[in-house]
């Protein structure tokens, strides 16, 4: 029986984590868990957002499921999310996006997942302070071996793209398409301006690509894509892209989707995986009962295909899926009107989840 650590995160967290253990226990998945604390609240006794048990939990058990953390302004990590991944080398993030009925959205029938790599690009966390001594010898070497001058007055970002890196990415991109039937993968870049980073990501995406035949692909540069995804989202099926337009164009299919309150979100490793909502933490609606908890719900839902428990796992996404069109008991977000009464709140819309699993 696999042991999953939860960490109910803070905000909204502890909330809409007890909501989605619920529906996944309600499923019959034989899971243990492993409750650990994480977050702004036990910064006083923990001195940090992400206390070491936490931390060792995910190493011991492998899994995780995570409701949002704050990231606390000016210190700890710079984001507890990406040190996770860096931690734990979760170098593919990939967010499902899924139209469901009952959703309020522009668009109908959308089914597109992004695939993420992780741990390079921009937010590797390479950066230099602006006037400081290694930022000036930094900028002082630069200047000796560029063309292009930079300002001494100038903070340095890294942007590193591996080889090995993009064909970690890119193959899982490919082998994620084949295991689920899906029949195209889309390479994202920007390899007309950023040549010896983005030019690499492209070189590379080609050639994993010829490792599989069966599966259609193509390219698209990422200001171009986002206008393809608004205009005909229907030519897309798995799109795998680096770190920062991952994030950004993850965001952009979630809105075609009806928003981050349906996005589900995983981020899976060689040894291990930590399954997230996509959103944050909204502490000003904490302890409301208010929330929707449908994102953290069906990252459990990828957490139980991840687990081979593939049979509870259509059960739960079918069970949210007629709660949502059946649009009666729903959070606020959720409704035509978003002042409409008759919403309920967390608690309850995770109930009505629970009864419509016991009828699969």
């Amino acid at each position: 029986m696999p042991l999953v650590t939860l960490i109910k995160g803070d905000g909204i967290g502890p909330e809409i984590a007890e909501a989605a253990r619920r529906c996944i226990d309600a499923t019959g998945a034989p899971i243990e868990w492993d409750i650990q604390e994480a977050g702004i609240d036990v910064m006083q006794t923990a001195g940090t957002p992400l206390p070491e048990a936490a931390i060792e939990s995910l190493r011991r058990n492998g899994i995780g499921l995570k409701a949002p953390i704050t990231t606390p302004v000016g210190t700890g990590f710079r984001s507890v999310n990406v040190h996770l991944r860096q931690l734990f080398d979760l170098y593919a993030c990939v967010r499902p996006c899924k139209s469901y009925k009952g959703v309020r959205s522009r668009y109908e029938n959308i089914d597109l997942v992004i695939v993420r790599e992780n741990t390079e690009d921009l937010y590797a966390g390479i950066e230099f302070e602006k006037a400081r001594r290694e930022t000036l010898e930094l900028i002082d070497w630069l200047n000796k071996h560029s063309t292009r001058k930079i300002s001494t007055n100038t903070g340095i970002s890294i942007k590193p793209i591996s080889v090995e890196g993009t064909q970690r990415i890119v193959r899982f991109a490919f082998d994620y398409a084949r295991k689920r039937g899906r029949k195209k993968v889309t390479s994202v870049h920007k390899a007309n301006i950023m040549k010896h980073t983005d030019g690499l990501w492209l070189e590379i995406s080609r050639q994993v690509a010829a490792e599989y035949p069966d599966i259609e692909f193509e390219d698209r540069i990422v200001d171009n894509m986002c206008m393809q995804l608004v205009q005909k989202p229907e030519l897309y099926d798995v799109i795998v892209l680096p770190n920062l337009y991952g994030d950004i164009i993850s965001d952009l299919c979630a809105g075609l989707v009806g928003g981050l309150g349906v996005a589900p979100g995983a981020n899976i490793g060689e040894k291990g995986a930590i399954f997230e909502a996509t959103h944050g933490s909204a502490p000003k609606y904490k302890g409301l009962n208010k929330v929707n908890p449908t994102a953290l719900i069906l990252s459990g839902m990828l957490m139980l295909e991840h687990l081979g428990f593939t049979a509870q796992a259509r059960k739960l996404e079918q069970a949210v899926a007629a709660v949502i069109a059946e649009g009666k008991d729903v959070t606020y977000d959720l409704k035509p009107n978003r002042d409409d009464p008759t919403a309920v709140g967390t608690r309850q819309m995770a109930d009505a989840i629970i009864r419509k699993i016991r009828t699969l």
